[in-house]
């Protein structure tokens, strides 16, 4: 790579959106889409392993703007590295595909998922080995948030947004209005001292869009409070959904958990409890972002139409996010509002997770066998470096022989 661009601040260049290059983009996300097991974390160390030390498409700090660009936007991070790597190394038209090859792995295993869990759910086998999957599901997302909490909680004032965040989760309030009303708050009570005049000048004309983004997930929320309950939503409604989700959601696949905790099961009772757990299993089984859960829920939902568009619907904001992020990249990360604001968002974001993972732990514990499964995956967890997909595998294989 030049490191001339990279010194400028500016996008690797690239020559238009050649075939060769398509197929090579192709090639890459679509195999890292069938085996990157593991989660966002592991997903993105795959990516730099293979865009910068071995293909050397772009260095090591560019590598480290994306990311870091990619946390200031809702949506899955490492399907955004994805969609960002495609448009640096093939234009618009590499945007596209990289991002599709990366999901398109995940959705399809998932649907398969889905399908067999729809036909066969009911059997006594496959209700075992999901008792199993869940306990040990709920062991890795009390880990997640461990570590992600030790990152998250930087003194004493971001631990006092998580406490009132998980408080205003327990209370009810929209995950939607934590999240936004979380990060504005840390917006406004960062010290004037600690702004740096090129952030400042910077972040002034892009404050009334987060402002009208954040009432438009406001006034989403409030609207979706207030919806008749039904018992199975149309093909539209569910678009509409994972749409609005896709388009506001920060945090990560973990999240999303609270967010479709919160719609799903509590406001418009499309799902139980027991049906999410189950999404939330396969999601982490499962190769790819954990935003494929929407797949699932969507076939349950309404079959193959139903997946198709929940699956559009979560993953098309990030193509648009990511497509009007590119030009600014490098200048964007470096304010200090929005560094505020991302810190404040992130606390807010793991109290959440706390949350719902307490009312999925009720659920999905009920019994010595879960307790037992549950324990030793997080034991295995906790001192060993074991890949996450193996740990559920292994619930689910304790499940079979222990839970009837």
């Amino acid at each position: 790579m030049n490191d001339e661009h990279s010194r400028a601040g500016e996008l690797p260049p690239h020559a238009g959106s050649s075939v060769a290059r398509l197929r090579e983009l192709a090639a890459l996300f679509l195999k890292l889409g069938t085996i990157s097991f593991g989660g966002p974390a592991a997903h993105i160390a795959m990516m730099e392993a293979e865009v910068v030390r071995k293909r050397q498409w772009v260095t090591q700090q560019q590598f480290l703007d994306m990311l870091g660009a990619a946390n200031l936007i809702p949506g899955p991070t490492s399907t955004e590295m994805a969609i960002n790597m495609g448009f640096v190394r093939a234009g618009w038209a590499g945007l596209c595909v990289a991002g599709a090859s990366f999901i398109l792995p995940a959705a399809l295993i998932t649907g398969a998922f889905a399908w067999a869990y729809v036909r066969f759910g009911t059997m006594t086998q496959a209700v075992s080995v999901l008792a199993g999957i869940k306990a040990a599901v709920i062991a890795v997302i009390g880990i997640a948030i461990f570590h992600l909490g030790k990152t998250a909680v930087r003194g004493v004032g971001l631990a006092v947004l998580g406490a009132v965040a998980l408080a205003a989760f327990f209370l009810g309030v929209n995950p939607l209005v934590i999240l936004f009303g979380g990060g504005f708050l840390g917006m406004v009570v960062r010290p004037a001292a600690s702004l740096r005049a090129a952030g400042t000048l910077f972040l002034a004309p892009l404050v009334p869009r987060r402002v009208s983004w954040s009432a438009f997930g406001i006034a989403a929320a409030t609207s979706a409070a207030v919806a008749p309950v039904v018992a199975r939503p149309s093909i539209g409604r569910i678009a509409l959904f994972f749409l609005k989700l896709g388009a506001v959601l920060y945090g990560g696949g973990y999240v999303l958990l609270a967010f479709l905790e919160q719609g799903m099961v509590q406001q418009h009772a499309w799902l139980t409890h027991q049906q999410l757990l189950d999404a939330v299993a396969i999601g982490q089984f499962t190769p790819g972002p954990v935003f494929s859960t929407a797949t699932f829920i969507g076939y349950i939902l309404g079959g193959v139409p139903g997946a198709a568009v929940a699956t559009v619907g979560i993953f098309l904001p990030s193509f648009f996010f990511v497509g009007l992020l590119a030009p600014v990249l490098f200048r964007l990360r470096k304010s200090v509002w929005m560094a505020a604001f991302l810190d404040s968002v992130n606390v807010c974001a793991v109290a959440l997770m706390a949350g719902v993972t307490f009312r999925l732990g009720a659920d999905a514990l009920r019994g010595w066998p879960a307790w037992v499964i549950a324990g030793a995956a997080l034991g295995v967890l906790l001192w060993r470096k074991v890949n996450p997909a193996w740990v559920v595998f292994g619930g689910g294989l304790a499940g079979f022989l222990l839970i009837r």
